[in-house]
């Protein structure tokens, strides 16, 4: 029997899916390329780029949150039940729900710009207040995506226990839909091509009904006020698209052509939504809480051991950013080793999702 990667398979395979492979061998390009922009435009303030990896988490989390995956996976099967293959459902969804979100930046980043070149005193005190605005933040944000991961951890061990796979992952495309998801989903009925999904993707946009949103609104108007060049600012939001469209696009191209692989299994999506969300809790939690306690301690004028430890981690964030991109290429690997290890691939799973709602 052939092996299901010998040489004529795997040169069948990428014949039939050389269109998909294109696309997101295009995607890994632009990611890196997002990435070379981010390390040339914070080449001067090393410490951003810890940052910089928050918003892409950002987009590789909300590439995954219940409206994208409940859209993009409900839409590919009812174009495939139409005789298509639409391998750029996700491709276009992103692009549309990513133009919005790079357009709200840009706004804020353009205001906040305008208020610093008016108001010195705002210029004075603009470092403490970015500091405080992104120590906020990122705590308020660690402690929601805890509350996720919390809820995400109880779904998968319920599938571990024996439970019935296609009610937990039904849990997991509809919880905490937003109020627009809800209103525009009957009209990803009207989807017919893939490039369809683009203007529906916008729209699902408007509400601004999701933590890693907001919170990469908080990120650009507390660098933006630090006088951060707008251009440098608007890495963030590049990161994030970059990170999204290639979740979303893997995710249709997995649905449409290799039925089994990663993001087809439900099991999988969570072990992916734990892995992500525990880095971002990680991460958040970290850098969040290094600057909320020596912003205290600078407001307060607090010496000693400790507090002098808080101020060179402060002092140390420079190369934090870079410690930070080694603990998410770590924590990625030991979670595929984990799930390997402990067989979790194996759980049995329905070949059919729920229906669009």
């Amino acid at each position: 029997m052939a092996s299901p990667l010998s040489p004529p398979r795997l040169r069948h395979l990428i014949a039939q899916h050389r269109a998909p492979i294109s696309q997101l061998l295009l995607l890994l390009i632009a990611n890196l390329a997002a990435w070379a922009w981010a390390f040339a435009a914070f080449a001067g303030h090393p410490e951003l780029l810890g940052t910089a990896l928050l918003a892409y988490l950002f987009g590789l989390r909300h590439a995954v949150d219940a409206d994208h995956i409940a859209a993009i996976d409900n839409v590919v099967r009812k174009l495939m039940q139409q005789g298509k293959r639409p391998f750029s459902v996700g491709f276009f969804f992103s692009i549309g729900h990513s133009a919005l979100v790079v357009l709200g930046v840009a706004i804020i980043v353009r205001a906040t710009s305008a208020l610093n070149d008016r108001i010195d005193t705002f210029k004075e005190i603009g470092g403490m207040i970015s500091t405080g605005i992104s120590a906020f933040f990122l705590l308020t944000i660690a402690v929601t995506n805890l509350v996720i991961l919390i809820g995400t951890w109880q779904r998968f061990r319920r599938i571990r226990s024996g439970a019935t796979l296609a009610e937990a992952d039904l849990d997991m495309l509809t919880a905490g839909n937003g109020l627009l998801a809800r209103l525009f989903r009957p009209m990803f009925r009207l989807v017919t091509k893939s490039w369809h999904m683009a203007p529906l993707g916008f729209l699902f946009g408007l509400g601004f009904d999701t933590a890693t949103e907001i919170g990469l609104f908080s990120v650009a108007a507390g660098h933006a006020s630090e006088g951060i060049p707008p251009s440098a600012v608007m890495v963030f939001p590049v990161l994030f698209a970059a990170g999204m469209a290639l979740i979303d696009t893997l995710d249709s191209v997995l649905m449409v052509g290799a039925y089994g692989w990663a993001f087809v299994n439900p099991v999988r999506k969570l072990w992916y939504n734990l892995t992500i969300t525990s880095v971002s809790v990680l991460i958040a939690f970290g850098i969040g809480g290094i600057e909320a306690l020596g912003l205290l301690g600078r407001q307060l004028k607090l010496n000693g051991g400790f507090w002098d430890q808080v101020a060179a981690l402060n002092e140390g964030l420079a190369h934090f950013g870079y410690l930070m991109i080694g603990i998410f290429l770590l924590a990625w690997a030991v979670s595929a080793c984990i799930y390997k290890w402990k067989g979790y691939d194996s759980l049995p799973h329905p070949a059919q999702g729920a229906p669009l709602p």
